[in-house]
């Protein structure tokens, strides 16, 4: 499993060795919550979202001229249960993925949807990472549903944008976790924040 997901490579007469990490599957959903147990860096994460960023506003941008009505009600769905369960519970966070998900699926793109299953890992484990600290994120729920509206509306560029303004508020959010759940003092975490 380690060998098809890139971690290592095993080599007769030379043993296994873990590989260089450019040849990990690090979409793998496997690899990404990996990544999250062991305490992802910045960087990192960083990287996730800017994946989100290239990808996510277009999709939103497709779904809102492709979506059906089954795919609205999909969305319709997924929100009223986060907003019900909240983001802080797997039944909530569960939720958030099919949303997404019903997004990439009504772009109507193939090639978009093989990527649904790393995207919604990937949010998934920033929203869990988030909801481990003992703060609270800010309540993401509105920017989901200004998203959603964009959809129901058919409106392109305003799915676009709202979809760009979530991923960064997510970003935000994410890294005032990661810096609130390392080990310094409040004085020193108060600072950085404002950095």
């Amino acid at each position: 499993m380690l060998v098809a997901k890139g971690l290592v490579e095993s080599r007769p007469h030379l043993g296994t060795h873990v590989t260089d990490r450019r040849r990990w599957q690090i979409l793998d959903p496997d690899v990404l919550r990996w990544a999250f147990d062991s305490g992802p860096s910045l960087s990192f994460i960083q990287e996730l979202f800017e994946l989100r960023g290239i990808l996510e506003p277009h999709a939103a941008e497709l779904a809102a001229g492709r979506r059906t009505a089954q795919q609205l009600t999909s969305m319709a769905e997924a929100l009223d249960e986060m907003a019900g369960r909240g983001l802080a519970s797997a039944e909530g966070r569960a939720a958030d993925e099919r949303f997404h998900e019903a997004i990439l699926e009504a772009t109507g793109n193939q090639a978009l949807m093989t990527l649904s299953a790393s995207i919604c890992a990937a949010i998934h484990w920033t929203t869990y990472f988030k909801y481990r600290s003992h703060e609270p994120p800010r309540d993401a729920i509105p920017d989901h549903r200004k998203l959603y509206a964009a959809i129901v509306d058919k409106d392109g560029d305003r799915a676009a944008r709202a979809a760009r303004e979530l991923i960064q508020l997510a970003l935000a959010d994410t890294r005032a976790s990661l810096v609130g759940s390392s080990d310094e003092g409040p004085a020193r975490r108060k600072r950085r924040k404002m950095e």
